[in-house]
């Protein structure tokens, strides 16, 4: 009798063809690994590096995120700083104005319950959690309209929560900037 026709020479083959699967499945998780690490590296999304705190309780009546401190805003630095508070079952400002081609810093909170933040078009997807305040960097490469839905559930109305983004040229951000302190919607 052979080796190749014995009784052995089938559990051979099925070890052969184990190990196989195995190295190739190791592969593949280490492909998959690589890519989450290129990705969490190289297109921004990595947790934030600081923890900053906003009582929920008081949060419209005084600090930051009180009513008309919402919205976008030049800094006397000269940064363009937009503020945003999401609520069952909307974000205020409903709209958001920012020039295209310009560093923003998106800063919102939650007023309530756990909201999630998505900028359709964009890498801006967060969650925003009372109590903590979610500060990215946003730019926009040219002008437009993008959807800004809740994609956290938030409650029974969840699903008719959703805001809006207006990229504008820089002139037209300038001349609205120049009749108001504040800006949230360009009509």
């Amino acid at each position: 009798m052979s080796s190749e026709t014995g009784p052995h020479h089938g559990e051979a083959v099925a070890a052969r063809i184990e190990r196989r699967w195995a190295a190739l499945s190791i592969v593949i998780v280490g492909v998959l690994v690589g890519m989450a690490t290129f990705i969490g590296i190289h297109q921004a999304t990595m947790p934030q590096g600081r923890v900053e705190l906003a009582n929920p309780r008081t949060l419209h009546l005084s600090g930051e995120f009180i009513e008309s401190n919402l919205g976008t805003s030049v800094e006397a630095d000269g940064s363009v700083v937009v503020r945003a508070v999401g609520q069952q079952y909307s974000f205020t400002p409903q709209c958001i104005v920012v020039p295209v081609d310009t560093p923003v810093n998106l800063r919102t909170t939650s007023a309530d319950v756990v909201h999630g933040l998505l900028i359709e078009g964009t890498n801006i997807n967060t969650m925003l959690v009372p109590g903590y305040i979610a500060d990215l960097q946003i730019r926009f490469k040219k002008p437009g309209e993008h959807v800004m839905p809740c994609q956290e559930f938030c409650g029974i109305g969840h699903q008719g929560m959703w805001g809006k983004v207006k990229v504008v040229e820089k002139d037209a951000f300038a001349k609205l900037m120049a009749s108001r302190r504040r800006i949230s919607c360009v009509e």
